[in-house]
């Protein structure tokens, strides 16, 4: 942000956002001092304190790690860089256009562009891209996105490539023609094309464990080095060709990737800027951060961006008392938010949530099921209702949580509110790197969890209700519906929703979902957290429009520099 007045960062932040959409500063990308453009050349530094979920693009699914991938893997549809006027548009990668639809919306149809190649050297085929998108059946590899899964007509039983063959639902009557035949239409399947899950892969590559430590890259860059739990360097991929590309600008000539760092040692090293640090970004800073970043030396560096994340608590519906939606609802009442949200860091980094869908998507109505003042909680009624239930001398319930300060702080939060209505709340901390994998295998999940989702695309909420309440999409692993609610009612309107071809009455229809999901008490919606970035003084062409850093669009202002 390119002011230098000596003022409060809340209203820095605020001001500067409202005029600049959340970039480094009038629009233009962020940077050090002189004119703010990227560069190509250099290495950027990524600091982080976890490891990433997977590479293999099939497993992975989450913030962090799709970010990655946006460097080293390519899509037929991907979203358009954080600079485009509307940056939540689809639009063309490896396809030549957006889908051809057939008239009963039941069929879609992509052509590739002529010259698109993996980091091997070999043509990218509509055969790679049927057989990668349909590893994801594959019940130990295909734990990510679930979209494709959802939408498209597999055969019954159908296992993936390795295990069942061919997916013959998905055709390719020429090497770059790629046909697919969906269940039901579904106006934004372009969008489903845009998920890591959709990533193209040589026929017969992937097997196993083949894609854990190793790639084949479509993206700008390759694989360099990969140390798992310290670092990852990547390196350009010189079959990739920019003129194929208007998504990428891929400016740096190298990234590297330090895992294993504190939050709090990040904060330090890129407060001081020494060194290669000067290139260095990371996530958001931690909140015993944000009064130093009030300093003048450091509000031009300062990016706040508005997410369009949930965090919430799930509450397991067959577990024991919290199969009463009277339970359900007693802990939505007991839950003191704003507690939650001082744990979180207060009103710099979020904001209460009483809706499961987010004002920064498509689709939110406000609501608030369970009022209390200044959302502390209300005790009475949520004892009212457990005595109702026959839990009125309470219960113990095990909470999962992240192993990082800011989770275990909103975990403790829940569990001193919680012990006004008796209810013993047991922490079960899981490391960062392994958490979503642990909480989204039903066999290994406990009683609740503090989590969030994100929006796949935020131009509707359709990848915000479905995954989390549909009960038809429950999994072994890889599950996103962690309250496991299957409500006959819920799945029919989902399945409502998803066939309208009007988007504005899709959106008005998922508000109206919500309110009636938050009626069952699935989950506690607890906060959303803004991001706060503090990127190295020689990092340009930072833009987070919706929380998160497109890593395909920056670069370094001076190469030379680090």
């Amino acid at each position: 942000m390119r002011t230098r007045t000596p003022v409060v960062i809340a209203g820095l932040l605020a001001t500067a956002l409202a005029a600049q959409g959340c970039t480094g500063g009038g629009g233009t990308p962020n940077g050090g001092g002189g004119d703010g453009t990227p560069r190509k050349g250099g290495t950027v530094q990524v600091l982080q304190n976890a490891d990433f979920s997977y590479l293999d693009p099939a497993r992975g699914f989450d913030g962090g790690v799709n970010a990655f991938y946006r460097l080293v893997y390519r899509t037929l549809i991907t979203k358009a860089p954080a600079n485009a006027a509307d940056p939540n548009a689809m639009v063309p990668d490896l396809a030549e256009s957006l889908g051809q639809v057939s008239e009963d919306g039941l069929t879609w149809t992509y052509k590739l562009k002529a010259g698109v190649r993996f980091d091997t050297g070999a043509p990218i085929t509509s055969k790679d891209v049927k057989f990668g998108i349909s590893r994801g059946w594959d019940p130990e590899i295909g734990i990510g996105a679930p979209y494709l899964k959802q939408f498209l007509a597999a055969p019954e039983g159908y296992q993936g490539p390795y295990r069942s063959g061919d997916l013959s639902t998905i055709r390719t009557p020429d090497d770059r023609t790629i046909v697919f035949t969906l269940k039901a239409p579904f106006p934004e399947f372009d969008a489903v094309l845009s998920m890591p899950s959709a990533v193209p892969f040589p026929v017969g590559t992937g097997g196993g464990s083949a894609f854990i430590n190793d790639i084949v890259a479509s993206g700008p860059y390759d694989l360099a080095t990969f140390t798992p739990g310290s670092t990852i360097e990547l390196k350009r991929n010189p079959n990739w060709d920019a003129a194929t590309d208007t998504v990428r600008t891929a400016l740096p000539d190298a990234w590297k990737f330090t895992i294993g760092v504190e939050g709090a040692t990040i904060d330090e090293r890129l407060i001081a800027g020494q060194g290669a640090d000067i290139n260095a970004i990371a996530g958001t800073v931690q909140t015993a951060t944000i009064a130093r970043l009030q300093d003048p030396r450091y509000q031009e560096r300062v990016i706040k961006a508005p997410s369009t994340c949930t965090t919430y608590m799930s509450l397991n519906t067959t577990k024991g008392p919290l199969g009463d939606v009277r339970v359900r609802q007693a802990i939505n009442y007991a839950v003191d938010k704003s507690s939650v949200l001082n744990a979180t860091g207060g009103t710099q980094f979020a904001t209460v949530a009483t809706t499961i869908i987010p004002t920064s998507v498509a689709g939110h109505a406000d609501h608030d099921r369970y009022p209390s003042p200044d959302h502390t909680g209300d005790v009475a009624e949520a004892q009212r209702l457990l005595t109702e239930a026959g839990q009125g001398n309470g219960f113990t319930l095990t909470l999962d949580v992240r192993s990082n300060p800011v989770a275990q702080r909103q975990a403790e939060a829940i569990q001193q509110a919680l012990q006004r209505v008796k209810i013993d709340v047991k922490l079960n901390v899981i490391d960062v790197s392994t958490y979503y994998e642990t909480i989204g295998t039903p066999s290994q999940q406990h009683d609740a969890a503090i989590t969030g989702w994100c929006p796949d695309w935020s131009s509707s909420a359709s990848t915000f209700l479905p995954p989390l309440f549909d009960g038809r999409v429950v999994t072994e692993k890889g599950n996103q519906n962690l309250a496991q609610i299957n409500d006959a009612a819920v799945n029919a309107e989902i399945d409502r929703i998803r066939a309208l071809t009007d988007l504005a009455a899709a959106n008005a229809a998922w508000g109206e979902l919500d309110k009636k999901i938050m009626e069952l008490a699935p989950i506690v919606p607890l906060n959303v957290e803004n991001r706060i970035f503090l990127p190295g003084e020689n990092v340009a062409g930072i833009v987070a429009p919706q929380g998160d850093i497109d890593y395909a669009i920056l670069g370094l202002e001076d190469p030379s520099r680090g």
